[in-house]
């Protein structure tokens, strides 16, 4: 079994360009589940829990849901569905990583075969990533 990630953005187009970069830096063999949860319903900018809900069922493997979110509407979305203990799958877990560097180390780890803790980790260590 496998984490799960759950890539969540203001933007669908934003959401959905992650997803696809992060699966396919995680390499060959099988990639990590991942779902992109991005947009209003209407296709305009903004969060819609009930997307983050089904993408997070959509990848729930029984090993644990990464999520991660782009900016501040977003991660409070996914606070929310959290503190309601039916929304979102047991060990769903809001993760603070860089939105696009977290995702890839998340999907890479998960990939990998790593727990929850490990892909947490990953992702959160991003931070540190330098680029100059």
């Amino acid at each position: 079994m496998t984490v799960g990630v759950v890539l969540v953005s203001h933007s669908a187009a934003v959401a959905e360009a992650v997803a696809q970069l992060a699966a396919g830096l995680a390499g060959g063999g099988d990639p990590a589940p991942v779902a992109a949860a991005g947009g209003t319903p209407d296709g305009g900018l903004g969060t819609d829990a009930g997307a983050i809900a089904r993408a997070a069922r959509t990848v729930d493997r029984g090993e644990g849901v990464a999520v991660l979110a782009d900016l501040g509407s977003a991660v409070l979305t996914v606070k929310a569905l959290l503190a309601d203990e039916d929304e979102l799958p047991p060990g769903t877990r809001l993760l603070d990583a860089p939105f696009v560097e977290g995702a890839v180390a998340a999907v890479v780890a998960a990939s990998a075969g790593a727990d929850l803790a490990a892909v947490a980790a990953a992702a959160e260590d991003a931070y540190s990533y330098r680029k100059a």
